[in-house]
């Protein structure tokens, strides 16, 4: 196979023609960033390319193929989302206050990709901050949806799902605070897979609402995902959140088949709003689903409406305390016109955050505000425990759920910006997983109107495992995650 050809493979394709000597990892990361040079005029998920990086790490991860020492993710080009700290690489959350920063340390989960020689082609394009739910936010612009570059990508993994998509990378991390990595990844067409919270080291990841922040994977499909989650899963010693165990070994998970698991499908998750052909599409899937003997039966979680209040009361307030260090003395961004510090205070963080974050953080500061934490954040905090136990109980009668990922496709750059209300409804049915800390994936599961979308799997905790099998289960049955958009090499 030539070079060129690779960069639609799987992972799991690019280890054998690896492993076999069809192709070096030099040869992949050329190509990869070939890929990169044709593309990213016109899709921009993108914030920093580390062409010669990459090139370096690719010659070695050549030397230890040739010693026998492969790991599964050795010579794989990747990117990681630039909320996720690389040392010498910039990390800026698609933020002004944060460019140019340049960390000094590697987050964990980055450690772990690079501890098996896999290769850093890039950081991915963000809602700033992680803020957002179409990468509409970026400070760096936004990034396009490759199967239609006048719509959005989905947020705030918005560069990593369409970096995978489009061939850029044969896998990114994202991070998921109520839907960030599985959005994305539904309205571009990949797999997205939100872990149980605290089974990835969450260090070195830029904090947003640190009670529901999570680390994981975006690939082309279900069996790569599980590869990747080998590698970044694990108990670490700098996250006091990280949950302590051995991890699965989640690809041995994958070819069990779905006979007699029981999956059941809540309606509330069919919210006003969603469009037809998503709901046809994830209705065929359950049918689908049944034919490998699968028991799929409708049920009911009445508290999921009260979740999207719950997310957008907590989830504001802990970004209000986690952006507070961001004041221009320590780092990132100073204002260069200010007369004294607290003039110098306001009008950094006035200059370096963008609207949506300046928005939360005004929702978070009075939610917490004296004479209102008790209405609103208290409140919230006991709604949310009430939405645990209710997943909690409807697991003790099925293996897992399954829903939409979206109520819609990819929709149109500008439609949602001037009502956020609308933009933050696009989390409504992934939002429920991070109030809870549970693990969710989203596949493709069809096309409407043209556009992928995605069929979310969810499971109690440290259910990863089924999960991945019931993803692989139903794409060995089908084919939506093989198609991939048109090549999108014209300027936007």
């Amino acid at each position: 196979m030539h070079p060129s050809d690779v960069t639609g493979l799987s992972i799991r394709e690019a280890r054998e023609l690896l492993d076999n000597g069809g192709v070096s990892s030099v040869e992949l990361t050329r190509a990869a960033l070939d890929r990169i040079g044709e593309v990213e005029p016109s899709v921009h998920a993108f914030v920093t390319v580390t062409d010669e990086l990459a090139l370096e790490q690719a010659r070695l991860a050549d030397a230890r193929i040739s010693l026998g020492n492969a790991a599964p993710l050795t010579g794989i080009p990747m990117q990681l989302k630039d909320n996720i700290s690389t040392r010498g690489v910039p990390t800026t959350c698609s933020s002004r206050m944060l460019e140019g920063f340049v960390p000094t340390y590697d987050a964990t989960v980055a450690r772990l990709l690079y501890d098996q020689g896999a290769v850093l082609v890039g950081k991915g394009n963000l809602d700033e901050f992680a803020m957002g739910s179409s990468t509409e936010n970026s400070a760096r612009g936004p990034t396009r949806n490759p199967w239609d570059l006048g719509r959005v990508p989905g947020g705030s993994s918005g560069g990593p799902a369409a970096a995978v998509a489009s061939g850029e990378c044969f896998f990114s991390l994202g991070s998921d605070t109520g839907g960030s990595i599985r959005q994305p990844a539904a309205l571009c067409g990949v797999v997205g897979l939100k872990p149980t919270y605290g089974l990835a080291s969450r260090f070195g990841l830029v904090a947003f609402a640190s009670s529901l922040d999570q680390i994981g994977p975006i690939t082309r499909d279900a069996a790569d995902g599980a590869l990747v989650l080998n590698a970044i899963a694990g108990h670490d010693r700098s996250d006091s959140t990280s949950l302590s165990g051995e991890p699965t070994n989640y690809a041995s998970c994958l070819d069990h088949g779905v006979e007699g698991l029981r999956i059941g499908v809540p309606r509330e998750y069919f919210v006003d709003g969603t469009d037809p052909g998503v709901e046809r599409a994830v209705r065929e899937a359950l049918v689908v689903l049944e034919g490998l003997g699968a028991r799929v039966e409708e049920t009911s979680l009445p508290l999921t409406p009260y979740a999207l209040a719950v997310y957008y009361i907590i989830a504001p307030s802990e970004a209000s305390a986690n952006l507070a260090r961001y004041d221009g003395v320590k780092y990132g961004y100073a204002t260069p016109t200010a007369s004294g510090m607290w003039e110098a205070l306001d009008k950094t963080r006035q200059e370096g955050f963008g609207p949506e974050v300046k928005r939360r953080i005004m929702l978070g500061a009075y939610a917490l505000s004296t004479g209102y934490y008790d209405a609103y954040y208290l409140k919230a905090q006991k709604v949310r425990t009430l939405i645990r136990r209710e997943l909690q109980q409807v697991f003790g009668e099925f293996d897992a759920l399954a829903t939409p990922t979206s109520p819609t496709v990819a929709f149109p750059f500008g439609e949602r910006t001037e009502d956020p209300v609308q933009m933050y409804l696009s989390d409504v049915c992934t939002v429920p997983a991070n109030i809870a800390g549970i693990p969710g994936i989203s596949v493709p599961a069809g096309l409407a109107d043209g556009l992928p979308v995605g069929l979310q799997f969810l499971g109690p905790h440290r259910a990863e495992g089924t999960l991945l099998r019931i993803a692989h289960a139903y794409q060995q049955a089908t084919d939506w995650h093989t198609m991939r958009p048109a090549p999108a090499t014209k300027a936007a």
